[in-house]
């Protein structure tokens, strides 16, 4: 038996734009990318703090230090630019790796940059 838990979360981020006209995805700063563990084409689950709706796509990299966070295709019907989010990566654990897995959390600011980085045990 495997169980789905949290890998990666980036909480409360700004989106900085919402782009109807493109195949579909989530740009991702690389730096944040990096922080949590997420790798290019990972997919997400997209949590819309402002307006409460919540998609899955995947990720692609977007330029380091940028602080963009783009939702892009379908979704940019669901969220708009300065909507805050909370970005979450899962991954299929045994019983006995989630004994001990600690997801990797980025707190951000308003400018999506990191204010607090933990791996935590609940």
């Amino acid at each position: 038996m495997e169980l789905k838990l949290l890998k990666s979360k980036i909480h409360r981020a700004t989106v900085t734009a919402a782009n109807i006209d493109y195949v579909g995805s989530i740009a991702i700063d690389r730096d944040l990318m990096d922080a949590v563990g997420i790798i290019a084409n990972e997919v997400v689950l997209v949590a819309n703090v402002t307006n409460g709706t919540r998609h899955e796509t995947y990720v692609v990299p977007a330029e380091r230090g940028s602080g963009e966070i783009g939702v892009m295709g379908a979704a940019a019907h669901l969220v708009s630019a300065g909507d805050l989010v909370i970005i979450m990566a899962f991954a299929n654990l045994t019983p006995d790796e989630a004994q001990t897995h600690q997801p990797k959390v980025a707190i951000v600011d308003q400018n999506n940059k990191i204010t607090t980085l933990t791996s935590y045990h609940p």
